[in-house]
């Protein structure tokens, strides 16, 4: 029996690392799925490309790298944040290529205002992690901002540095991602059917509204945890793999 290939994306200044255990976690619960976690340009293993300045270019690379490792096939995305807006731009221009996709914590330009797109809590950390500062300091503001129930904060803040040490996003990067997420516009019609949207009511980042503004707008089931951040399978992993284990059981579109 074939397997099924789900593709994981990331969002701004993020990696494949930052999933931390959830890829792992995801394959217990699905062993028969083929997990492929590409970096968009200008992060992780690409962190020495220029980072795109469109989501459709996003799309673009994306779909490169998946050809790069010789999959030509349809897949199943799960994407978080700015990630789901290249899987949102991916639905509208290739559907054929997208099975189903799980979105979590997303926002659409024309859906809601700019101030619930990136909430204004948020703006003090995003600008101060633009600074030179050290990368230890930046990684807690990031965590910080995007987990409330991670147990142990100061160990992934170690982890999360090494990573950037290693494969550093560089700031002109991280301005692109930021243009780009901030100018995309999605399509104006629902660009697939077959779609879960996660949302965490204690989302910092991203004001839940936005992805309640999806939900009504293309009619996608919309499922809220109650506590969890902005990174919602870092917060609660389980919780995010028992809402695809019950939307695929029971077929729901």
């Amino acid at each position: 029996m074939s397997k099924t290939t789900w593709v994981f994306l990331r969002g701004i200044v993020r990696q494949h690392r930052h999933w931390e255990d959830f890829p792992a976690r995801f394959q217990a619960a699905f062993p028969d799925a083929q997990l492929l976690l590409p970096d968009l340009p200008g992060n992780g293993d690409l962190h020495d490309h220029e980072s795109r300045t469109s989501i459709t270019e996003m799309v673009d690379a994306v779909r490169e790298d998946l050809e790069g490792r010789g999959h030509h096939g349809p897949v199943r995305l799960l994407a978080v944040s700015m990630g789901a807006m290249v899987g949102i731009e991916w639905m509208q221009r290739h559907p054929e290529e997208i099975e189903r996709a799980v979105l979590m914590n997303t926002s659409i330009r024309g859906l809601s205002r700019f101030s619930e797109r990136l909430r204004r809590d948020a703006w003090p950390d995003i600008l101060r992690s633009l600074l030179f500062i050290p990368q230890l300091e930046r990684e807690r503001l990031f965590i910080e901002l995007t987990s409330n129930l991670y147990p142990d904060k100061e160990a992934l803040a170690q982890r999360w540095a090494a990573y950037a040490e290693a494969q550093p996003t560089s700031r002109m990067n991280a301005l692109r991602q930021l243009f780009a997420a901030a100018t995309w516009r999605a399509p104006d019609a629902r660009p697939h059917e077959h779609v879960l949207l996660l949302q965490s009511l204690g989302d910092h980042v991203v004001d839940p509204v936005c992805t309640t503004r999806i939900a009504d707008c293309w009619r996608w089931p919309l499922v809220t945890h109650p506590a969890a951040g902005h990174d919602l399978t870092l917060d609660d992993p389980d919780w995010v793999i028992a809402q695809v284990r019950h939307w695929l059981a029971t077929g729901e579109t």
